[in-house]
């Protein structure tokens, strides 16, 4: 576990505790689509209010380039968390200077406070030291409960631990706590399933968890390169070609770790891609030049769920097929609820994550069936990269300040 302090180290009882959450929901015309972020956020909230704290509660929304813009403001998302925690919200409508201070000091013990949209200064994704001191003001101690930006090296993510004491929320601990249990602790055999549209943007990852696991599974237009490497004539695939050898060069590594590697031998393709298309199953080997593919067929569905029964720990990101688009979406469904099967049987241990990789689980209706779901994206894949997120470094080195 990484070496910072929890909420377990904090009493919050009558202080001003600036909380960094995600708040960035799905919005259409002022309205929030989706809450998820906000109910996960809810556990940290609720343990501060509980215990006395003054929460003021501070998110990004969109990238509004340092400027005001009314169409991403977080007013709509007050009434959202207010439902969610079963009381009153105030919202200020600014998060620093005159607006944030008034709001902010005429909160009570027990009550919550949420800021406008960071990102209506440029000073927070610049880390400027001044905007940092401005938001620094208004609390009293920084807790961070939003791993999914803490690869972010901006004022509310690693400026505000630099001045404040500063602690991870209970959403971040268990994110970290999840990855690094399917990482660096999993139970074995344990096996990693990536897909994707490309090769190029999963490369680290690849490298990073080849000496990790005992099987990785590829899907998505990545597995199409893999082929290609083989020889297999993919078609009018997505394909990159110019990745062959790259290919090539992870095969032979995954060889050398011992590690499984289980490509599709099968696949849903079409020579189209809309809904609903005409569609046929094929050996991988016999598709035709004009056909794409678009999912994987029910042979390689079989073999992925009989290696994963014999695993006991599954890292997941990205999905098997072009899953946004029916009908190929079912080799993604159809994997993702035998791995939910075997979760709830006890057999694996499944760790999921990335943006596409949610909403083909959603899609599956497993998202509660495993055993975590990060809703983070891009820090989701820098920590499988082995990166050091800057947010927890941040947390790290103020830990040992605290402890001098």
């Amino acid at each position: 576990m990484a070496r910072f302090r929890t909420l377990d180290d904090l009493d919050p009882a009558g202080r001003r505790v600036l909380v960094r959450v995600d708040f960035n929901v799905p919005m259409q015309d002022g309205e929030v689509m989706d809450a998820t972020r906000i109910e996960r956020a809810a556990t940290t909230l609720r343990e501060l209010l509980e215990k006395g704290g003054r929460v003021i509660a501070i998110s990004h929304f969109g990238r509004p380039k340092g400027r005001r813009e009314p169409s991403m403001s977080l007013a709509p998302i007050a009434p959202v968390l207010a439902r969610v925690l079963g009381m009153d919200v105030a919202f200020a409508e600014d998060c620093i200077g005159e607006p944030a201070a008034r709001v902010v000091s005429a909160l009570g013990d027990g009550r919550i406070a949420l800021l406008e949209n960071l990102r209506f200064h440029a000073g927070e994704e610049r880390n400027d030291p001044a905007f940092a001191d401005a938001l620094a003001a208004l609390g009293e101690v920084y807790v961070n409960d939003a791993f999914s930006c803490s690869h972010r090296a901006h004022a509310s993510v690693t400026g505000l631990p630099e001045r404040l004491p500063a602690y991870a929320g209970r959403l971040l601990e268990a994110e970290i706590a999840a990855l690094e249990k399917a990482l660096g602790g999993a139970q074995r055999p344990a096996a990693a399933l990536i897909g994707g549209a490309k090769v190029s943007t999963k490369l680290a990852v690849l490298e990073h968890l080849l000496p990790r696991i005992d099987l990785l599974i590829l899907g998505g237009g990545m597995a199409n390169t893999f082929l290609a490497a083989r020889g297999v004539d993919v078609g009018k695939s997505l394909c990159e070609h110019e990745m062959l050898d790259t290919a090539r060069q992870i095969v032979a590594r995954a060889r050398e770790s011992g590690t499984e590697l289980l490509l599709p031998v099968d696949a849903v393709v079409a020579t189209e891609f809309r809904d609903h298309a005409e569609t046929r199953t094929v050996p991988v080997t016999g598709v035709a030049a004009e056909e794409m593919i678009l999912d994987i067929g029910p042979e390689t569905v079989r073999r992925i769920g009989e290696r994963l029964a014999r695993c006991r720990t599954l890292l997941w990101n990205g999905p098997l097929g072009a899953f946004e688009v029916p009908p190929f979406e079912r080799g993604t469904v159809e994997v993702a609820r035998r791995a939910a099967e075997l979760t709830e049987r006890g057999r694996l241990e499944t760790v999921a994550g990335g943006g596409d990789t949610v909403a083909a689980l959603a899609r599956a209706g497993v998202l509660e069936r495993f055993s975590y779901v990060s809703t983070a994206g891009g820090a989701f894949l820098e920590w499988l990269e082995g990166r050091t997120l800057p947010g927890i470094a941040a947390l790290e080195k103020a830990a040992e300040r605290m402890s001098a």
